[in-house]
């Protein structure tokens, strides 16, 4: 009698993996981002004022860190939840200030398209191609102290088109976080897809927030 071989191939396994975080994180990310945008809306119905800044930090970094720390739980899930949710009511009152702006729907919209254009073709592209984006790694750690010290400087020099480059670095950074993460997703570098989506969201957000500024300077200008 021949003996049947059981042995699981470790690729076929490491795929199912890959494929198990894909589906979980991009169900989690659809779910959060749709729950986001009905805070924004509600809020921006609501007419609600932006947070003060040490609440928008308190309430961004206190529910990131506690998501992070129930990764691994069921109440990462409402967790994320809390996090998507805050971040939408925050949104709320920035959409209505650039929708009092003359041609303010334009500029939502137009940052909503291009928001969409670029998360869909980044993540097509790496999940197409599979190519290994960890290299940057060191071009995220870099640009994120230069968009922090820019940003610090906005705050003392009133420096002409300073904020349109501030905004035009978050566009970049956004992206190559976007690139990054998913890449990490599909060769092994993030296994939870809590922490996968948070990050996919703050990246969304980040993106479409610079956009907004972008175009909304840019209509300014016209």
């Amino acid at each position: 009698m021949q003996q049947q071989n059981y042995a699981i191939d470790p690729s076929l396994v490491e795929q199912q993996e890959v494929s198990r975080v894909l589906r979980n994180t991009y169900g989690l990310l659809a779910i959060t981002l749709a729950f986001s945008g009905l805070v924004a809306f509600l809020a921006q119905r609501a007419n609600v004022a932006y947070p003060n800044f040490i609440v928008v930090l308190v309430g961004f970094y206190g529910l990131f860190f506690l998501t992070a720390k129930l990764r691994n739980s069921p109440w990462g899930i409402v967790s994320t939840l809390a996090l998507t949710g805050f971040m939408g009511y925050t949104l709320g009152p920035i959409l209505n200030r650039y929708m009092g702006m003359a041609n303010g729907a334009e500029v939502v919209s137009a940052a909503f398209a291009m928001t969409a254009l670029v998360f869909f073709g980044l993540s097509a592209y790496v999940l197409t191609t599979r190519k290994d984006m960890s290299f940057l790694s060191g071009f995220i750690t870099a640009g994120f102290f230069v968009l922090i010290g820019a940003m610090v400087a906005s705050f003392f020099f009133q420096i002409s088109g300073l904020q349109l480059a501030i905004s035009a670095g978050f566009v970049l950074f956004s992206s190559v976080c976007i690139l990054f993460q998913t890449s990490a997703i599909i060769h092994g570098g993030e296994r939870n897809y809590i922490m996968a989506t948070i990050s996919l969201y703050v990246s969304i957000y980040n993106l479409f927030i610079s956009l907004l500024q972008i175009f909304g300077i840019m209509s300014s200008n016209d």
